[in-house]
């Protein structure tokens, strides 16, 4: 389950990919523009802003999430990514943070670009970190003797969970797309306690949460929060630096 409360914690740090993503896509009088795994609504509203005459089409896995965008007056639908196929008049597709949680999304891009109008923009990004000492440290705890057990079902992403820039941009280029790909490490000023805990409780660390009772998930973030404090100390300032590596592309049928 998403908490859509939970997830717009550092909202604005969460927003510079999404933002910088979408500066790269050219339209500019796209007929209907589509966010797929829009969550809360808080980044869709800025593609309505953007382009006022187009169709606005999103949606999310999470019903939790759609409430929470439709609370922003955005017509927003339950919907699988895997499902989803682009209407005839889709001149813009954007995905932020989502592909990652679908195995196998390479066939998923291919097919979406097969059916994309001429001239239309598919753009995406996907985080590149999860071999950074945030999520390896919750595999590893995942993996102990005390958790292992209970987790054993859990699926926690690693890094073959996306593909590098040079590969999203043979695939495209090959499913003849003009693409534009790159990769940034964003180094996010965290404050707080616990910083780095607090920022992946809102998304890597879903499926933990779900497969804990509330007993046990206060016993995995107790156990987890001084292994990332190791790994991210804080400075006298109260700033904790936190790389976070994304990978980008946009790509023109």
């Amino acid at each position: 389950m998403w908490d859509p409360a939970k997830y717009l914690d550092y909202a604005d740090l969460r927003a510079r990919p999404f933002h910088d993503l979408v500066s790269r896509i050219a339209a500019s009088s796209p007929r209907r523009v589509v966010d797929l795994g829009c969550g809360p609504g808080n980044l869709t509203v800025s593609l309505r802003d953007r382009w006022p005459g187009a169709a606005l089409e999103c949606g999310d896995s999470s019903p939790e999430m759609v409430t929470a965008a439709r609370a922003r007056g955005l017509d927003a639908t339950v919907f699988d990514v895997r499902d989803w196929t682009p209407a005839p008049d889709t001149d813009v597709v954007v995905s932020n943070a989502v592909l990652q949680w679908v195995p196998d999304h390479d066939a998923l891009l291919r097919r979406w670009a097969a059916s994309l109008p001429s001239g239309a923009y598919l753009a995406v990004q996907v985080p590149g970190n999860f071999n950074a000492p945030s999520h390896a440290l919750t595999r590893e705890l995942a993996a102990s003797p005390a958790w292992s057990a209970r987790l054993a079902d859990v699926v926690l992403r690693e890094d073959d969970a996306v593909s590098s820039p040079l590969g999203y941009a043979n695939l495209l280029a090959d499913a003849g797309c003009a693409v534009d790909a790159w990769e940034t490490t964003y180094l996010q000023p965290l404050r707080g306690e616990n910083p780095v805990l607090e920022w992946i409780t809102g998304t890597a660390l879903r499926p933990v949460r779900a497969a804990l009772a509330d007993d046990e998930w206060d016993r995995f973030r107790a156990e987890l929060a001084p292994r990332l404090a190791s790994a991210y100390p804080t400075r006298p300032d109260g700033t904790t630096w936190f790389e976070f590596r994304r990978v980008f592309f946009v790509a023109q049928a």
